[in-house]
């Protein structure tokens, strides 16, 4: 197979890492993003069926594997989106970080996505009188669309497509030792950094936080019924029956869920529909990238755990990082020394698996393009007359705190 069969996988990402910078107006239309995946995906799938018999298993298994992804983050994305969570807390330190810590979690079962909506619009009316909520939003970033989803599938789309290819359903639980560490290092930094910035917050503010205090209500509450019907379908049931039960879960979820909590989110099916755009192309261009590394991974020397922990990243924070795992994970299959003693998982060493899964996960939110919620909840919080810095002001942000967690993980777990 051609080398050259790598070039429409590689446009793909390029267009979703750059078109929204250089001809934002343009890519925000689905039609257009439709557009351009189908001339870059169309002519790939053509000449895999055009080919040997392998040909067509190939892009039957990649229109399969794509039909299950996108039902599961359609699931998920809906079933959440009738879930709405309203009030306003006092804004202090401990209040805020307790809703970072409680989006880490819960990015394990509703997606990151899905984590990510439940919680902004509340964790921004509470800090509606504060002046200095703009660090909030970006450790929000840091911990609920990103790094708080490493543990099951569900989590974050990277790991899901490795549950596909053979992944436990509860191998990722034991990154917890890692997400845990994380997790706590990032609250203690935002609790030192918010209690420095409450402190600066004027006396007339401060004193309209606490006299607005309105308590937590759930809204939508039977579609944590649904929520748990997906949870149950991915981790219990072969894979057409999950495809039916995620699909019955969302019918059920819109037909009984209610409509005020939709409706209190503004919620939209914009952004899915955005999703399942993009991912079409990125499955059918990525077909013969698959084939290529099986036949010659093993030359590109990507074979220590901190080697593939840091290209992973490197390249999920700048493009999807959902086929970015999925290329170092075939990639580290095609190499596995057969001399290998450690234990294996996938057909590969843990540990590789561990950093491929980590970098994949983590680092996508170093930038706002490493992972779809990054940007949603830029938007969330714009709405809300916050300022968000820019696309490489963020960066200062996550290169400052980020980096140098990530670098001490390598050193600890690598």
């Amino acid at each position: 197979m051609s080398w050259l069969l790598i070039i429409p996988f590689v446009l793909v990402l390029l267009a979703i890492a750059l078109l929204p910078l250089a001809a934002g107006h343009w890519w925000e239309h689905n039609v257009n993003k439709a557009l351009v995946t189908l001339v870059l995906g169309l002519p790939v799938a053509g000449y895999l069926l055009l080919q040997d018999e392998a040909g067509w298993h190939s892009v039957q298994h990649t229109l399969r594997e794509y039909i299950e992804f996108i039902v599961l983050l359609g699931s998920l994305y809906t079933i959440s989106g009738g879930i709405a969570l309203r009030g306003d807390l006092q804004a202090t330190p401990i209040v805020n970080g307790c809703f970072l810590a409680l989006g880490a979690v819960l990015a394990n079962i509703m997606g990151t996505t899905g984590a990510s909506m439940l919680l902004i619009r509340p964790l921004l009316q509470t800090n509606a009188e504060r002046r200095y909520v703009t660090h909030t939003v970006i450790f929000f970033i840091f911990l609920v669309s990103n790094i708080g989803g490493c543990l099951t599938p569900l989590g974050d789309p990277p790991l899901f497509l490795g549950y596909l290819r053979g992944v436990p359903f509860t191998w990722t639980l034991s990154l917890w030792r890692e997400w845990l560490a994380m997790v706590v290092v990032l609250l203690v930094m935002y609790g030192v950094w918010d209690t420095f910035l409450h402190a600066r917050e004027s006396p007339r503010a401060l004193q309209l936080d606490r006299t607005r205090i309105e308590p937590l209500r759930l809204q939508g509450g039977i579609n944590l019924l649904f929520l748990g019907l997906v949870i149950g379908a991915v981790a219990l049931v072969p894979s057409l029956g999950r495809v039916l039960l995620m699909l019955a879960a969302t019918g059920g979820s819109l037909r009984l869920g209610g409509t005020a909590a939709r409706t209190a989110n503004k919620f939209t099916y914009a952004p899915i529909v955005e999703i399942a755009v993009l991912f079409l192309g990125i499955f059918l261009t990525m077909a013969p990238v698959l084939e290529l590394l099986h036949q010659y991974g093993a030359s590109l020397g990507i074979n220590t755990p901190a080697r593939l922990f840091w290209t992973t990243g490197s390249l999920s924070s700048f493009l999807d990082n959902a086929p970015t795992y999925v290329t170092f994970f075939e990639a580290a299959r095609a190499q596995t020394s057969p001399t290998f003693a450690g234990a294996t998982v996938a057909g590969m060493p843990a540990i590789w698996l561990k950093a491929i899964s980590l970098g994949a996960v983590c680092m996508g939110a170093n930038t706002y393009i490493g992972n779809g919620p990054n940007f949603m909840v830029k938007a969330v919080a714009e709405e809300a007359g916050i300022p968000m810095p820019s696309f490489f002001g963020y960066m200062r942000y996550s290169c400052l705190i980020l980096l140098p967690l990530f670098i001490g993980l390598t050193l600890v777990g690598f």
